[in-house]
């Protein structure tokens, strides 16, 4: 279990070196942070081994991170991604094995030889991303992502918080196979999702992610704390 909690809020840090120490400063102790996601900005600025310093300043609160996108190269590259996550002290990461199977395998199997959780994704939040609706991605390659993870054994989902029918749809196929779902969230406030119709999609274990709604309000403690509000 990567989160204690059933219902938390993860403050997406996609911001700069100062900023980011003042987003964590600011909301390591709410009790409804459930932990950081971190992102590429933050790996490529300042790099994942000084962002986790950082936030061990503050809270010793999971630290996922999300390459945005990982699991899309060949399965073998998934073994240095693993083992630099790793050394850098993150505590879980996000995949898009948007690469076929062979490759969400693999990067699977090396994240978990490393004792990394492992959360994977499969329908981003955007427009035009999967075929039905004018995008690259065939609508049945995104279910068979979450279908082959359940068998590899995760319980831990990345989907659309601006999509609650299709939270539904992910959480009742998972539970066929299954898999008993953890869902994480982005897609909040700009993207036009609402943390409260999100978690009544995804059942009993739901982490909604917030990226410019806390770090670019102007009190971000007061922000983080009304979004913890809505988790009911």
């Amino acid at each position: 279990m990567i989160i204690n909690q059933s219902h938390s809020i993860i403050p997406a840090c996609d911001v700069d070196e100062k900023k980011y120490e003042e987003l964590v400063k600011a909301t390591a102790d709410i009790p409804g942070i459930g932990g950081y996601k971190l992102g590429f900005m933050l790996a490529l600025s300042i790099g994942l081994p000084r962002a986790v310093e950082i936030a061990r300043k503050y809270t010793d609160k999971p630290l996922i991170y999300d390459h945005q996108k990982a699991a899309t190269d060949i399965p073998d590259t998934g073994e240095s991604f693993a083992k630099i996550c790793k050394s850098s002290g993150v505590d879980a990461v996000i995949l898009f094995p948007q690469a076929g199977p062979e490759t969400e395998r693999a990067w699977i199997d090396f994240a978990r030889n490393e004792e990394l959780e492992v959360i994977v994704g499969g329908l981003m939040t955007h427009k035009k991303y999967v075929r039905s609706e004018g995008g690259y991605i065939a609508d049945d390659a995104v279910v068979e992502m979450y279908e082959k993870a359940a068998g590899l054994g995760i319980n831990d989902y990345v989907v659309p918080g601006n999509n609650p029918e299709a939270i539904r749809k992910i959480r009742a196929m998972l539970e066929r196979e299954h898999s008993h779902p953890v869902f994480y969230s982005p897609g909040f406030v700009s993207q036009g999702g609402r943390v409260e119709e999100s978690v009544k999609a995804a059942g009993d274990r739901f982490h909604a992610i917030v990226g410019r709604g806390i770090y670019g309000a102007a009190d971000m403690r007061k922000a983080a704390e009304s979004f913890c509000k809505d988790l009911g």
